[in-house]
């Protein structure tokens, strides 16, 4: 199996609300060898991590440390010029016709909106949409990512000719190692949230880019939410501690980029 498709299933199984499921399988398989103390502890440990996660404070907590390293970068970035601006996918999901027969904006589609904005700024005479499909790879709908980011920026009006398509990558190294192809020695403006740029403006200056950082989709503060966000539990809080804890994971532990150096 594909080492991207193994890093996928382990890091859902570790998160939850998958690790929930995973808890309560150990737990069975340890009461049924009689060990019931054990038992009872890995079905404890599920439960608090789930509801750990769902708290607004923790997901904050997690979230905006990489949110300020964000801001910071974006600070340090020239407003302009640059040779492309480089938009990661994550953003759109390509349609998948019949059922789906247009491309569907996610939670992280500022991403497309800004490389727009940027473009029509004078920033760069160029957009690359970076963002491929491992179903486009493996039989499935032909739609990447980087095609179904095409038809959104053209509808925000970019021009066809100022639109390059990469949709090869399925993740972020796969995206820097082939825009590096498209660049070569040009200037970037790299667009993606903030969460994630942290680990991809990273990557992009191991890959020996000339990058300056321009975030989006930015979660927002405690005070600009009513009382109960900042409190209750919920499966939005979830959603943000799961996707922050995953780029600290991944900048950690993840040495794969390694492979990017020139």
């Amino acid at each position: 199996m594909d080492t991207f498709i193994v890093l996928k299933f382990l890091g859902q199984l570790a998160l939850p609300p998958a690790s929930l499921a995973v808890g309560l399988v150990v737990a069975a398989m340890l009461a049924l060898f009689g060990l019931r103390r054990l038992a009872r502890l890995a079905v404890g440990l599920a439960i608090a991590e789930l509801l750990l996660m769902s708290l607004p404070p923790v997901a904050d907590a997690l979230m905006m440390p990489l949110q300020d390293e964000a801001r910071a970068a974006a600070k340090a970035a020239p407003a302009c010029c640059y040779d492309a601006i480089v938009v990661l996918g994550g953003g759109i999901a390509p349609a998948a016709p019949p059922d789906v027969p247009e491309p569907d904006l996610t939670e992280a589609a500022d991403r497309i909106w800004e490389a727009a904005r940027l473009y029509h700024r004078g920033v760069a005479p160029l957009v690359i949409a970076s963002g491929g499909s491992l179903l486009a790879q493996t039989g499935g709908p032909k739609m990447t990512e980087a095609d179904a980011m095409r038809i959104f920026l053209s509808d925000l009006g970019v021009p066809e000719s100022a639109i390059v398509t990469e949709g090869q990558s399925l993740n972020t190294i796969e995206n820097i190692r082939h825009v590096r192809t498209l660049v070569k020695d040009g200037r970037v403006a790299l667009v993606t949230s903030a969460v994630h740029m942290p680990r991809a403006l990273r990557l992009a200056r191991l890959a020996g880019l000339d990058v300056g950082a321009f975030p989006t989709d930015w979660h927002p503060p405690p005070e600009s939410r009513v009382s109960w966000e900042n409190w209750l539990p919920s499966a939005g809080a979830l959603s943000v501690s799961n996707g922050a804890l995953w780029e600290i994971l991944a900048n950690t532990f993840d040495r794969r980029g390694a492979s990017l150096a020139p």
